[in-house]
């Protein structure tokens, strides 16, 4: 009888060792780079909340992430059942901002403590825990993991902590934000600013650092560091809004003095701020003021301007008449400022996201312009004279004079300088009333410099005698006009690329010869000539849109990643690029912006006959997971390349540069020079 109570008491004590064992085990998980446990006592009082947590334990130089990840990147999820207790909701610390090239994500550089409350119920013996967690580690390569940990304590009278447990849980929830009301600072206004800032304006209790401030909501703000500027007591942050992002009734921040947090929900968008104390309306006006005379002496303005000076000279300009033609000039130039001004404002109200300066951000207009600029030089040098007509056309007569000026506004706008600066900037966010002020301020600045010199006797009895030396002024005035016809070329190969070059230079051509026709003809072909040259411009337009759509159908395209399409493309001896990418890898974005989506290299894969292959892995996907295993990989990114005909890839470095893509084919073609010889 006694040996078998024997043996009974060592089954049952191995039993409970083997047991106690597993659910020791089961209290950690592991991934690459990570180690996840609890933060908890080894027993809990009862009816007494407890903080514990879960314990993200990370290799150096590796991250994980906040609540709202940033740009890319994820949050690591938490299903956490409790048996014998309550708990609370996942509370997280406040985060750090993670630069990776043109991306932010937000997270933690090291480990990290998301800390929950707990509370037993009456009368409950043990309180039993099981956590299913999925997470993401990332460094340049980014590994999603998955794991579940469970956790058994007693509940005794009094919570026992083992190690340096406590301490850790402790630091991190003084990193947990609290309520706003005891924070140093208070949020005042959050404004919308067109479709692509956010501003939002916190006011201090008393002078001190500068906050950091995070966004809750990553759909609409984003994680970018902010531009902040002081203004006595108040901070102004001005971030960037997430592209086609809907503005909510309200949003959520976190401010951070860097050891403790706070948090602010619910902050409404309202109305515009006001102007700031230091910087008076008036002070903006006179700003815009001198901004625009200043413009003056810009390259894209003194062209124009150039051609005034030569009419004000010429003859044809009677002493009573020049005060007139300054009015006239000035007229012009304050109308377009005031249109253009107005046009901008009712557009950024519609929220179009557009700058000063948005007219020549239009082809068909840039285009036109370099035609006309042209036109205007080949007559200065007497190419082409068509007497008053082309005159009018170029401010020598009175007819032309607001013409003239509005032509000076309309190529000065993307000049912009100094001062201006600052007049447009305050002119984008105060009242529309205040914001038009500005801008005819700046127009009657830029008309200024005339006007004073056609109502002023003294000055204008200081400009030279006409004579024959005004022949060589004028000839000497179409340079700028050449010049200027570089710049809009240059502006319109920037647009559209070879096909702006080509359409530009072709359409100087074409208007060359239909002016030399319509000079050198009669009757049905002069009229024809001006016929041509009236349709020129608009056929050229719809060229170069149908050289864009043709170009976009044409470049080579990425296709969702597809076992089959890689072997048929192997069969067939067809090169061959795989991207093992996914929404929360920073280094993958990163290198699709600079390398891989890049209108040059897609071109090359295009030429080269390459087969693109997106293996997008921000859902677990068990073929794409197998697929990396074959290579030997279980991170991203991964980039394979797989040579006309070859059955093992070559893999390219995770950070990638435009000179990998070239030497891809460079290498391929000295192999097929190698095997020939």
């Amino acid at each position: 009888m006694f040996k078998i109570k024997f043996v009974l008491i060592i089954i049952i004590s191995g039993l409970a060792f083997f047991y106690g064992s597993f659910l020791y085990a089961e209290e950690e998980a592991f991934g690459d780079h990570v180690r996840i446990r609890w933060l908890a006592p080894s027993s809990f009082e009862e009816v007494r909340t407890e903080k514990i947590g879960i314990y993200f334990e990370v290799d150096p130089e590796w991250h994980v992430y906040w609540r709202n990840p940033g740009d890319s990147g994820a949050a690591p999820r938490f299903n956490i059942q409790a048996s014998g207790a309550s708990i609370g909701n996942i509370e997280w610390p406040f985060p750090t901002r993670l630069k990776v090239e043109h991306l932010t994500n937000l997270g933690y550089e090291s480990s990290v403590a998301y800390l929950f409350d707990l509370k037993p119920k009456s009368g409950a013996e043990q309180v039993a825990l099981k956590a299913d967690l999925e997470w993401l580690v990332c460094k340049i390569e980014c590994i999603p993991g998955r794991g579940t940990i469970t956790l058994i304590r007693p509940v005794g009278k009094q919570p026992k902590w083992t190690g340096d447990d406590l301490i850790i849980r402790d630091y991190f929830a003084e990193r947990v934000p609290i309520s706003s009301e005891s924070s140093p600072w208070m949020i005042k206004s959050l404004v919308p600013q067109g479709k692509d800032r956010i501003r939002l304006l916190i006011e201090a209790r008393e002078k001190g650092q500068v906050p950091q401030v995070f966004p809750l909501d990553g759909k609409v703000i984003s994680p970018a560091k902010p531009r902040v500027r002081r203004d006595g007591w108040s901070l102004i942050y001005l971030f960037q809004r997430q592209p086609e992002a809907t503005t909510p009734a309200v949003t959520s921040f976190v401010i951070s003095d860097g050891k403790q947090a706070w948090k602010f929900d619910d902050v409404s968008f309202g109305s515009p701020l006001p102007t700031e104390k230091w910087r008076p309306i008036w002070l903006i006006i006179l700003t815009a003021f001198i901004g625009g005379v200043i413009l003056n002496l810009m390259p894209c303005v003194f062209p124009v301007l150039s051609i005034k000076l030569l009419g004000l000279i010429g003859e044809g300009y009677s002493g009573g008449s020049r005060p007139l033609e300054g009015l006239i000039y000035a007229a012009g130039v304050v109308s377009t400022f005031t249109i253009l001004g107005l046009l901008l404002l009712l557009l950024r109200a519609g929220g179009a996201s557009i700058g000063w300066g948005f007219q020549l951000q239009s082809p068909e207009v840039v285009l036109s312009l370099i035609v006309l600029f042209w036109v205007m030089a080949m007559s200065f040098h007497g190419v082409f004279e068509f007497g008053q007509h082309l005159v009018k056309v170029a401010g020598l007569s009175k007819g032309g004079t607001f013409g003239t000026g509005a032509l000076a506004v309309f190529v000065a706008a993307p000049c912009t300088g100094p001062f201006m600066g600052v007049a447009l900037g305050s002119a984008t966010i105060l009242p529309p009333l205040e914001a038009m002020l500005i801008f005819i301020s700046m127009g009657i600045g830029l008309a200024a410099p005339f006007l004073i010199l056609c109502v002023s006797p003294s000055l204008l009895r200081r400009l030279p005698s006409p004579g024959p030396w005004m022949e060589k002024l004028r000839q000497f005035l179409a340079f700028p006009l050449y010049a200027t016809v570089i710049w809009l070329l240059w502006i319109l190969g920037r647009m559209e690329g070879e096909m702006g070059w080509l359409m530009g230079t072709s359409m100087v051509l074409i208007a060359t010869i239909i002016l030399w026709m319509i000079h050198n003809s009669t009757g049905l072909v002069r009229g024809i000539s001006w016929g041509l040259l009236f349709i020129s411009l608009p056929l050229a337009f719809k060229v170069m849109e149908r050289a864009d759509q043709k170009m976009i159908q044409t470049l080579v395209s990425w296709q969702k990643y597809d076992p089959e399409l890689l072997k048929q493309a192997q069969q067939e001896k067809r090169s061959v690029f795989v991207d093992y990418t996914a929404a929360w890898c920073v280094t993958c974005q990163v290198n699709k912006k600079r390398v891989l989506d890049k209108e040059e290299t897609l071109k090359l894969f295009q030429d080269n006959n390459v087969l693109l292959l997106r293996a997008d892995w921000t859902r677990e996907d068990p073929e794409i997971t197998e697929s990396l295993a074959a290579l030997g990989r279980n991170s991203i990114p991964v980039y394979a390349w797989y040579p006309a005909g070859a059955k093992r890839p070559k893999l390219l470095p995770q950070v990638l540069q435009e000179f990998m893509i070239v030497d891809l084919f460079e290498d391929s073609n000295n192999n097929e020079e190698d095997e020939e010889r």
